[in-house]
């Protein structure tokens, strides 16, 4: 990617972002954080999902 494209990619992302009101771009942080994964999944994967209900079943 050129240099060009980059930052006219760029200026468009913060066009996009300044043109969405405040509340609005607050709104969806909270909804981001509220769809997160658990911190345990995101940086394992399920095996810790599998050896939790392991340990539960016994």
């Amino acid at each position: 990617m050129k240099t060009n494209d980059y930052i006219k990619f760029l200026t468009q992302q913060f066009v996009n972002y300044m043109a969405v009101p405040k509340s609005e771009r607050k709104q969806q942080r909270e909804n981001k954080k509220q769809i997160k994964e658990p911190f345990v999944s995101n940086w394992f994967g399920i095996i810790p999902f599998a050896f939790m209900m392991l340990l539960k079943r016994k």
